[in-house]
């Protein structure tokens, strides 16, 4: 009966140590411990532009949204509104924006396009933004070369 019985708890230490180490993973792994990061900051670089325009004339901008991490989730907006003097911004060669409304951006690199509707000097700034709150303020000012 003991040779029996030293048998019977032999083959069941196999089973004893996987119920066990079961046990330990199920409550290390506890779903309130882990945290997906998905709101990730980011900057926007801009290429030199001129600072002085003529009415009628364009100048290109070139932006690029530059990631600190990496979620596909992740959509991004812009914005703007013209306080001094007048002028249309558009994306490419799209319908020129409407001040403070805002507008998907497609791609992190992309040019923007701002005609000159003005003799005087022209101030707006741009507001480009995350779906997670994040915003970045670009401010630009032209002179008037008339």
């Amino acid at each position: 009966m003991i040779v029996f019985l030293n048998k019977f708890t032999l083959g069941l230490l196999p089973v004893f140590v996987a119920v066990l180490l079961s046990c330990i993973t199920l409550v290390s792994c506890s779903t309130d411990d882990l945290e997906i990061q998905n709101d990730f900051p980011f900057e926007v670089k801009i290429m030199p532009v001129p600072s002085a325009i003529a009415k009628g004339n364009t100048v290109e901008i070139r932006i690029s949204i530059e990631r600190s991490g990496n979620y596909s989730g992740t959509q991004y907006f812009i914005r703007y509104f013209q306080f001094e003097g007048q002028g249309a911004l558009r994306y490419y060669d799209e319908v020129a924006y409407l001040p403070n409304d805002l507008y998907p951006l497609q791609n992190d690199q992309f040019r923007l396009y701002y005609t000159s509707n003005s003799t005087v000097s022209q101030s707006f700034e741009v507001w480009i933004s995350d779906n997670f709150g994040n915003e970045k303020q670009l401010s630009f000012e032209f002179n008037s070369t008339d």
